[in-house]
């Protein structure tokens, strides 16, 4: 099994854990008192459909490019903001509040398992290297993080 053989399970992968998220984050969000704010579904689904667009275009634009190119280097920096998804908050806020946190069963089952073998492909088979990959990692892993509010926002906007 190759990084380049593999590569069309991340969008999927991805796809799975924010349907996941979307039947049941929103209304979790109104039972958690600590939550900063709850999430209307229609805004959460919203900013998960583009998320999950997204992965979908930088996959197709990384399987297109190859080896060492940004779009590669993108894809290879969503995958890891992903596995950081998978850890904090979906796996460390259920084991916190020992309650099922929305999610983490696709980041445990799908997530953590494939997103770590692509991970370990694209350095292995020099898709992605050195010092590139690991600031693309914590710049796309930034990004994504700090995009959420805005996608809140736009989808409030938007009236969903």
């Amino acid at each position: 099994m190759s990084f380049q053989s593999l590569l069309w399970f991340f969008p999927i992968v991805v796809t799975l854990h924010n349907a996941e998220e979307a039947i049941w984050f929103p209304e979790w969000t109104q039972r958690v008192r600590w939550w900063p704010a709850p999430v209307a579904p229609g805004v959460f689904r919203f900013a998960v459909t583009v998320f999950t667009i997204l992965a979908f275009a930088v996959t197709w634009l990384s399987a297109r490019s190859g080896k060492q190119t940004a779009w590669t280097y993108l894809a290879f920096g969503y995958m890891v903001g992903v596995l950081a998804n998978a850890l904090i908050p979906h796996i460390a806020l259920t084991i916190a509040m020992r309650r099922y946190m929305p999610g983490v069963a696709t980041a445990v089952a799908l997530n953590l398992p494939v997103l770590s073998l692509l991970v370990v492909l694209a350095l292995k088979e020099g898709y992605v290297s050195g010092s590139k990959a690991v600031a693309y990692s914590i710049g796309v892993s930034a990004v994504g993080l700090l995009s959420i509010p805005a996608l809140f926002k736009l989808g409030r906007v938007l009236n969903l």
